[in-house]
Order: structure tokens, then C-alpha cells, then sequence
């Protein structure tokens, strides 16, 4: 039998009795149609995960009595930061889902010069809240035991400003550059163009803020591809 994942945002323990609310008692009974008895591994975000069993339901709620509490070793020892140009519909939120499943730490999405997305306040809030929900899902496919964080999205120019890492990274084709190295101790920060790329006076800047141009190969990666090839090498060669 598959084990199934969830993920509540509540205090957890082994021995005790959580109930799930609504939007996550309706997926478990009428979208993966459990039933009393049936096993559920749950999670928070804090590092564990908790293995139980559907206690009792109702229509708009689900008790489960969870058994034991497991520490699996899920996350990668590299703590890496990825600025990600926001790009259109599917391709950010498989950037994002891509992103998550290879142990990405925090996201930020950008607005840069070639961003073509234009988001109202309203509508960049629920935005950011659907975005969170794919690395969550994510998280539950993939067995990672915390979230990462997708932050508020902002300028590239502010982000330059603040982010903090021992590498920084940005793609660029005219590179040649190995990378190699140990670890970084305080992490990684890539930078990744939307669709239409970064502009040259966005590289600029970036090189100035201390971001190594870098390249993974002479061809030209789709903006939702670059994540997914550059943090496979930055976890083979400092993760886990």
C-alpha cells in the first residue's frame, strides 16, 4: 500500500489526537477516499513527521491518532536561496514544484525587466499563496519533512541589495567557469531570468552585487528548465 503524506499547519505529537479542518479533510476523504482504520503519515514543517491511522470522520472533519514520530533525513545540508524571474502560468509553478522536490530552501520570485506578468496587490497575494501551495504539495510527494518559503515576490534590484549567501551564481551562456569547491558554509543564492531572460544591464548589476556568471552547457535552457539542471548540480556537488 502507497503511504500518503499531508501536511497541517498544527502542533503535532506522537500519542495525541489532531483533527483536520475542512479544505484537508475534504482531500483525505473524497480525494484519496480514506476510510477509519486507514494508515496517514502527517508533517508541519518542523523537521519530524508522524505516522497514524484515520481515527474517525465527518463530513467536514477528520480525526487521526498518530502512533509514532519519525526524523527521516530528507533535507539537503545546502541551504540555497533561488531568485526566479516570474514567468507565465505552468512554467512558474513547475519551476517551483521542480524547485522544491531538489531541496531548494527559499524562493523569491522576481519582477525583472522581461517579466511580462503584471500582478494587482490582491491578485499578487493569492499568487504568492498558490505558489506556497505547490512547494507544499511538493513537500508531500517528495518526503521532504520542512517547507521552503516562497517569498513575497519583489525587484530584482531589491533583491540584490539583501540577499545573503557565501556563492552567488547567475547563468550565462558566454561562461566557461567550473564549479567545485567545499561546501558553502551560509549557502547558495542562484538567479535565474523569466522567460525572456535577464537583461544585460540586469547582469550588470548583478556582477556588482557579487554573482558569478556561470553556465550548464552551450544550450539555451527554458527558464522553467535552468532551475532544475542547476540545482541537481549544486546538490551533487554540496547537498545531499
Amino acid at each position: 500500500m502507497r503511504r500518503i503524506r499531508i501536511y497541517t499547519a498544527q502542533a503535532l505529537a506522537a500519542g495525541t489526537q489532531p483533527q483536520l479542518q475542512e479544505e484537508t479533510a475534504h482531500y483525505v476523504s473524497k480525494v484519496l477516499r480514506l476510510r477509519i482504520g486507514d494508515p496517514l503519515c502527517v508533517f508541519n514543517g518542523d523537521g519530524h513527521e508522524y505516522d497514524g491511522y484515520v481515527e474517525d470522520m465527518s463530513k467536514k472533519t477528520v480525526l487521526l491518532t498518530l502512533e509514532t514520530e519519525l526524523s527521516p533525513q530528507t533535507e539537503s545540508r545546502l541551504h540555497t536561496i533561488l531568485g526566479l524571474g516570474i514567468s507565465r502560468g505552468e512554467r512558474m509553478d513547475f519551476a517551483i514544484q521542480k524547485s522544491t522536490e531538489l531541496g531548494v530552501s527559499v524562493i523569491v520570485p522576481l519582477f525583472t525587466e522581461h517579466c511580462e506578468v503584471k500582478l494587482a496587490a490582491e491578485r499578487l497575494d493569492r499568487r504568492q499563496e498558490h505558489w506556497q501551495q505547490i512547494a507544499i504539495s511538493a513537500c508531500e510527494q517528495s518526503g521532504r519533512v520542512k517547507i521552503p518559503q516562497v517569498a513575497k515576490p519583489v525587484s530584482l534590484g531589491e533583491w540584490l541589495k539583501t540577499v545573503q549567501a557565501d556563492r552567488k551564481f547567475l547563468f550565462d551562456l558566454s561562461q566557461n567557469q567550473a564549479l567545485g569547491g567545499d561546501r558553502p558554509e551560509h549557502g547558495v543564492a542562484l538567479l535565474i531570468g523569466p522567460e525572456g531572460g535577464l537583461s544585460a544591464n540586469e547582469q550588470e548589476l548583478a556582477i556588482k552585487e557579487g554573482f558569478t556568471g556561470i553556465a550548464l552547457g552551450a544550450r539555451v535552457l527554458r527558464t522553467e528548465t535552468a532551475p532544475v539542471a542547476a540545482l541537481s548540480v549544486l546538490q551533487y556537488l554540496w547537498g545531499s
